[in-house]
């Protein structure tokens, strides 16, 4: 039961985390290096170069790093921030899981029974896994939701746009017919 607890607090904390953005001006090498499209190489230039030039003022001052361009800040333009920010999810679910195997295996050790720690650390796994899923089907709702936004907008235009058209030509037949009694 302890453990079950256990993988679960862990699958709650992971599903907080996957949502966290990386506050670049404060992230370690390890942090930077969960980012996607960020390898160990272009975190040290992160850190190298807010080192050199102080802290980022904005995210796009990430493109100032050598060897950060468009296709890079794509990737990670969503997952970063200059201001607050926590461990990015690959790293966060890496932590979580790392820490219910850990305990799970410590309990495992306790009762001497190594079985029970392989299903805790598959059951972590899992957990970790769902909370990823979780963020993907997130991240479709929010796009879906901005595409009917968008729709709506150009509905909503569209209907303006023809509402003033048949002004225009309400008036238009109306200064016709004026000329036309006026002769």
């Amino acid at each position: 039961m302890k453990k079950l607890l256990l993988v679960l607090a862990m699958w709650v904390a992971m599903v907080g985390a996957a949502f966290a953005q990386v506050n670049i001006n404060t992230a370690t090498k390890e942090q930077l290096d969960g980012l996607k499209g960020i390898g160990p190489a272009k975190a040290q230039a992160i850190i190298d170069y807010r080192t050199k030039n102080g802290p980022f003022k904005s995210v796009d001052d990430l493109q100032k790093v050598p060897g950060i361009g468009p296709a890079t800040m794509k990737d990670v333009r969503a997952d970063v921030t200059v201001t607050g920010g926590a461990a990015p999810a690959k790293a966060a679910k890496g932590e979580a899981k790392g820490e219910a195997k850990g305990a799970a295996k410590a309990e495992a050790k306790k009762d001497g029974k190594q079985g029970d720690a392989k299903k805790a650390d598959k059951a972590a796994e899992k957990a970790a896994d769902k909370a990823t899923d979780k963020k993907a089907e997130a991240k479709k709702a929010d796009k879906a939701k901005k595409d009917d936004n968008a729709e709506a907008k150009k509905a909503d235009k569209a209907k303006k746009d023809e509402k003033a058209a048949d002004k225009k030509a309400a008036k238009n037949d109306k200064k016709e017919d004026d000329k036309g009694a006026k002769r």
